[in-house]
């Protein structure tokens, strides 16, 4: 989709052409600046998207794979609000885990180390006093040895008392998640998540054969290859390439329709005619979670904890990891991924904004912390009425 199909989109979801194409030009500007090699920008307003994909996949060799709709990106800590926390919040929404279950209730291994009183909630808000990390690809650890490694991590600080941005945290919901649901967390993802929603090319550890469409990262300069179609992250590759915290490989296209369950708190709607139409009554959708689920998952739950506004999993308006720019609404929640990855959601303007680059293709040097502020402000300047599409 050219500039023209863009701005000719926009009309179908309330934007003004400028503002979609001052997005798009935003994206060739850090791609000719050298900062990613492609990106895909996907914009959602209620039953209407568009996409925008530039650049390449991966500009090396004799036929560089250019970027289109259909690329998968690896996602990286997009995982954790994609994959681990529906997948836990499922469980709440069935009775079998409260926000104040201790997670060593559930995964005995993770009492260790005075963490016999951390709670799912807390490790879903970041507030457990877990630390950001855990190194398992520095050694040659067996799997199990990896996930001892994980549980026995200790405390940085009291539980509730501070947000610290962990992994741990992340990794520790995803097993608790397999225990719980008795298959791996990829199995449970595709049962509970993608294959409900219609996201069919998300999933952990991609095919070879997918290659050309992958979109590829960092050089391995340990292994002397480029990472294509395998996790960057280092300790979801050293755990087989599935984690709660790091793993998923999706496309623009899968997270929109992932984004669009979250504007419709949980429910998915059905589209319009859908099979209840002939009957005279529309669809009405199907639900992946509770209404009260999705709102819990948006309300603050650092209020305490000065200069953090974190959701359970999501980063709201004013959090040190917010990246919603400056014209978001003051409801407005999402993620980020080291990769160059972005999901955010604005509710009062029915909006939800795709951002997928392989930044590291270069290096973890560069930044797309600009790029995500410049793109939307455009797109959530561009909003020119605020009626339910």
């Amino acid at each position: 989709m050219g500039y023209e199909a863009a701005a000719s989109g926009a009309s179908a979801l309330g934007l003004s052409p400028e503002g979609v194409i001052a997005a798009c030009r935003a994206v060739d500007r850090e791609i000719a600046a050298g900062v990613t090699p492609g990106a895909v920008l996907a914009v959602v307003r209620g039953d209407h998207d568009l996409v925008y994909a530039a650049g390449y996949a991966e500009p090396e060799g004799r036929e560089p794979a250019a970027v289109h709709d259909g690329t998968l990106y690896d996602c990286a800590s997009l995982t954790k609000v994609a994959v681990t926390l529906p997948l836990v919040l499922g469980l709440i929404d069935e009775g079998r885990l409260t926000l104040d279950t201790p997670a060593a209730s559930r995964l005995p291994e993770f009492a260790s180390g005075g963490k016999e009183e951390v709670t799912v909630g807390q490790l879903l808000a970041h507030t457990s006093g877990l630390p950001p990390l855990v190194n398992l690809h520095a050694s040659h650890l067996t799997r199990e040895e990896m996930w001892q490694t994980v549980y026995r991590t200790p405390l940085q600080a009291k539980p509730g008392t501070r947000m610290a941005y962990s992994d741990v945290g992340y990794m520790t919901l995803g097993r608790i998640a397999e225990e719980m649901l008795g298959v791996p967390l990829d199995v449970a993802a595709h049962d509970k998540i993608f294959g409900p929603l219609g996201m069919t090319g998300a999933g952990f550890c991609p095919p070879a054969e997918r290659a050309a469409d992958i979109a590829a990262t960092e050089f391995d300069a340990s292994a002397g290859v480029r990472l294509h179609g395998v996790v960057h992250d280092e300790n979801a590759r050293a755990l087989g390439g599935v984690s709660g915290h790091a793993g998923l490989f999706a496309s623009a296209g899968d997270l929109v329709r992932y984004a669009r369950m979250w504007l419709g708190c949980g429910l998915v709607p059905a589209p319009a005619g859908g099979p209840d139409a002939a009957a005279g009554t529309e669809a009405p959708g199907r639900r992946i979670l509770s209404r009260a689920a999705a709102l819990a998952s948006v309300r603050s739950r650092t209020e305490n904890i000065p200069g953090a506004n974190r959701g359970l999993g999501w980063a709201l308006k004013g959090d040190p990891l917010d990246a919603s720019g400056d014209w978001m609404g003051p409801r407005s929640f999402g993620h980020t991924g080291f990769t160059g990855t972005s999901l955010w959601v604005d509710p009062e303007r029915d909006l939800a904004v795709v951002l997928l680059t392989n930044r590291v293709y270069y290096g973890r040097g560069g930044t797309v912390a600009a790029l995500r502020a410049c793109v939307h402000n455009a797109i959530a300047g561009a909003v020119v009425t605020n009626e339910r599409f």
